[in-house]
């Protein structure tokens, strides 16, 4: 058995709306042999794994797994239920009941497919699972804790922390879609394209960078508080052990010691009395900053007030870390034991941070008298901590309700003069009920990126979701934060399609992502070039602040590979279903392509339209998967489904009188007529016409004016790889990426249209298809030319060289096309520069292309030796036997 892959799944996809691990495992010889028949596994597997009696399977009830070991199943599908029982033994977080296990067409591989809450997480549960069944067949002991223990772990470590968590929670419930490009990381991006916002922790992208630069200066801070009359204790800034003894002296005891940059209470000693105190003091804060603040000690309660945006959202009192005796534990033994309270993590993944002993701590206890080794008496309260940060153990008591009306002005007033949007007010004070008199209190500080813990998970009081409202913050008046999204799916235009959509949109003015089989594009700036319609394409689009509408084309390998890389679309487009990528994947019929493309059209927000193709019946059969508005579209003036759609009140875009039609119910228009769209070849290109149409109802669906739309399809004339017309000097060219049997049959129709004298083929197929696939594109090619030259993409995609050429051979030589007018060419540059030169007046060459800049290269060079007359210089041989050039 072996695990072949593994691959993390985030988005939408054929298994399901939500995350999934997808693995591909070879149980080689075990496809003959079933739990049954497997001596002693089925006992040492449930001995190892108990919890597996807990699961349902496709019984619907506890123990209904169990039933199938026991009568007999495979091991794929009990690879599926171990990753998912080693999921739950992780923790309810990353608990899981989804799985699913399928044939992968090969014999004894299976793809596996299960949920989860963590990528990573599920990532290494794949691995446990796999290491868990090779020892049980090998009778060798496993270390499930140990598993469980790694898979935790990782969880903590890729674990958002509480406060992003809560904007990221707070931003899901909104509808606002939330990406996070680093799962090692607390930033986020909320929201697509130029209606996003940006959080890292709880500062956003509204947060002023001078502002957390002044308020990391804790003396600046306070000198600019103090000369607008907010009350902040006296302090001055040493550099020496020195200066910070005679700062004691200056202010008088007690003071605090802390770095002037510093954060998280890291550095900070408080009630300091003396200069040994001092000295201890400033080495410590000196290990984080050489500029060390001294400043008075003020005496009260410790209290945070979180403020966002001018007001005040939340008021807790922080009380500082502490362990109560028991008369038998030591202090050190305490610690351990408060530690023991899942609540409580390392740094801020959990709601309370562990404690430690350190420095400061072995300070403070020196000051109470005590040490680690000290026993106190039962209920004795033992400070750990004199400062009062969650970060170094602390708790909270929510006071929100009872702030004085005079101190919420005082600390929005504050917060007001630093600049910041979301800050923490550190304040000290005896009663955070009365206001502040003088002498009895101050503002300590002001920090930027405050933890939002205390005020989500207060050890008592009521906790206030201050995530919440940073998002209502973020996103006012109910915004959701998304740009229109298109998304275009389907066998055939889809390319041609999402350039039309786009170029229409940047008439309009907006300024326009697409992500293409030719590049991702903002505007029409090339970003990336190649193949890009998986999700990492249109993450690159969504995510960037300056787009305003997103267009995507979305193929099938992305679905397949990776899902959809946007959680909803307000236009999804399936533009046709037609012979490709037979074979492939799992696919094994027309049925399985429609199947997978109707994800794009399932993952329609509610108030947003579909898109069908009523002339194609597996199209149209779709629209049970449909949740949304449909709109149908049609190349013919009376299909049935649109009239019957129409008679419904729906609404629909066809041609009729050749011209383009809007209707609506009983209320049609005229957009244009057909010889006014440049894209169609005056109406000869029929498939053109199709993608025109499939443009018109997609902008027309999002209220693009009609007059933006008639400008846009009468305007559009680039169109790389597509139906590309070039004059050479007495005869044409045309690049297209035609590549599967109805691409090639339109194009051979369309260009015939043209009344060429010679209609001439330069062919490829890509290798993966299935052989029958590859024959049925030649015998199409066989029937569309009158000469044909055969040549091989460079990337074979697994087949020997020759061979993919050889299938596309046999298919056109079974559609009746003469061997004498069929060449084999395998490169090629080589195969289209020898059809360029043996081209004849008024000729019409064909160029499916698999790498386009080579095709181009080919034809500028013929074109540059047509001008100097030089055509005669090729070095390539002209022995052709049996259709196929034999290479010297």
């Amino acid at each position: 058995m072996n695990l072949l892959s593994t691959r993390y799944i985030a988005g939408p996809n054929i298994y399901s709306y939500r995350p999934v691990i997808k693995a591909t495992l070879d149980i080689g010889s075990y496809e003959d042999i079933d739990s049954s028949g497997m001596v002693d596994f089925v006992v040492c597997l449930l001995a190892i794994l108990p919890g597996l009696h807990k699961h349902s399977c496709s019984r619907g009830y506890p123990g209904g797994f169990v039933e199938r070991l026991h009568e007999g199943t495979y091991l794929a599908h009990i690879f599926e239920h171990v990753a998912l029982e080693l999921q739950s033994l992780s923790g309810d977080e990353y608990a899981s009941a989804f799985g699913k296990t399928r044939r992968s067409g090969r014999r004894g591989v299976y793809q596996v497919v299960f949920g989860c809450k963590s990528g990573q997480v599920g990532l290494a549960a794949a691995d446990g699972a796999y290491r868990l069944l090779v020892a049980v067949l090998n009778g060798q002991a496993f270390n499930v804790p140990e598993v469980v223990a790694k898979l935790k772990r990782i969880g903590e470590e890729g674990r958002l922390g509480p406060s992003t968590a809560a904007i990221y929670e707070a931003a899901r419930r909104r509808g606002i879609p939330v990406l996070r490009p680093d799962y090692e990381a607390n930033f986020l991006i909320l929201g697509y394209g130029n209606k996003q916002q940006r959080v890292w922790a709880s500062i956003t992208g509204q947060t002023s960078s001078l502002a957390v630069d002044l308020v990391g200066d804790k003396f600046l801070t306070n000198m600019l508080l103090r000369q607008n009359a907010v009350p902040v204790p006296e302090g001055y800034i040493v550099t020496s052990l020195a200066e910070a003894v005679a700062a004691l002296d200056r202010i008088g005891a007690p003071v605090v010691i802390k770095p002037v940059n510093g954060n998280h209470g890291n550095g900070v000693t408080l009630n300091i009395w003396n200069k040994a105190e001092a000295e201890r003091a400033y080495q410590l804060a000196a290990e984080y900053d050489k500029r060390v603040l001294v400043e008075e000690y003020v005496a009260g309660r410790q209290y945070r007030l979180c403020v966002v945006n001018g007001k005040l959202a939340a008021g807790a009192e922080r009380i500082p870390a502490h362990v109560v005796g028991d008369g038998i534990h030591t202090i050190a033994e305490l610690v351990e034991l408060v530690n023991l309270d899942p609540a409580r993590g390392s740094g801020h993944s959990r709601p309370l941070t562990c404690l430690h002993i350190d420095t400061a701590a072995i300070m403070t206890l020196s000051r109470q008298n005590l040490s680690t080794a000290s026993v106190p008496v039962a209920g004795q309260v033992v400070d750990i901590r004199d400062n009062a940060n969650l970060s170094a153990g602390a708790t909270a008591k929510d006071v929100t309700a009872s702030i004085h009306p005079d101190i919420i002005q005082l600390v929005e007033r504050a917060v007001r003069l630093t600049g910041l949007d979301v800050a923490g007010v550190d304040l000290v004070m005896p009663d955070i009920c009365q206001p502040l008199t003088s002498g009895q209190g101050a503002i300590i500080e002001i920090n930027a990126a405050p933890g939002l813990r205390m005020h989500l998970y207060p050890s008592s009081g009521i906790p206030h979701d201050v995530g919440a409202v940073i998002v209502d913050y973020l996103f006012p008046n109910g915004a959701d934060g998304r740009i229109p999204v298109i998304a275009v799916t389907g066998t055939n235009g889809k390319t041609t399609v999402t350039r039309l959509i786009g170029h229409i949109f940047r008439q309009a003015g907006y300024k326009t992502g697409m992500t293409t089989s030719s590049g991702i594009y903002v505007d029409q700036e090339c970003i990336v070039q190649g193949d890009t319609t998986g999700p990492a394409s249109t993450a690159m689009i969504l995510s960037d602040p300056a787009v305003e509408v997103a267009v995507l084309e979305v193929a099938r390998g992305g679905i397949l590979r990776g899902g959809l890389g946007y959680d909803f679309a307000d236009v999804g487009i399936i533009t046709n279903i037609t012979e490709d990528h037979i074979g492939q994947d799992g696919i094994e019929d027309l049925e399985d392509l429609a199947y997978i493309k109707s994800l794009v059209i399932e993952r329609v927000r509610p108030d947003g339209f579909v898109l069908l193709n009523a002339d194609d019946s597996r199209v149209a059969e779709l629209k049970v998967r449909v949740k949304s508005e449909i709109i149908y579209f049609s190349t013919q003036p009376d299909n049935i489904i649109v009239r019957r759609h129409l008679g419904e009140g729906g609404r629909a875009c066809f041609v009729k009188n050749d011209a383009i039609y809007l209707a609506e119910g009983k209320t049609e228009q005229v957009l244009i007529t057909i010889v006014d769209v440049p894209l169609t070849l005056q109406g000869l290109a029929y498939h053109n016409i199709q993608n025109t149409v499939i443009a018109v109802a997609a902008c027309w669906s999002q209220k693009v004016a009609l007059e933006t739309i008639h400008k846009g399809v009468t305007s559009f004339n680039q169109n790389p790889g597509r139906l590309m017309l070039m004059a050479m000097a007495d005869f044409r060219v045309c690049v297209d990426y035609a590549h599967n049997p109805a691409s090639c049959q339109a194009l051979a129709s369309t260009l015939r249209r043209l009344k060429p004298r010679r209609l001439i083929g330069v062919i490829a197929a890509p290798g993966d298809r299935r052989d029958d696939v590859i024959i049925s594109l030649g015998r199409a090619a066989g029937q569309g030319f009158d000469s044909i030259y055969i040549k091989e993409d460079c990337d074979l995609r697994g087949r020997q060289p020759g061979e993919t050429a050889a299938l596309l051979l046999q298919g056109v030589l079974e559609a009746g096309i003469a061997a004498t007018q069929v060449t084999t060419i395998l490169d090629e540059g080589e195969a289209v520069t020898t059809a360029l030169n043996q081209a004849a007046a008024d000729d019409l060459i064909a160029i499916f292309y698999e790498n386009y800049d080579v095709v181009m290269s080919a034809i500028t060079e013929f074109e540059q030796r047509q001008k100097s007359g030089c055509l005669c210089g090729t070095d390539f041989p002209k022995l052709v036997v049996a259709g196929m050039r034999i290479k010297g």
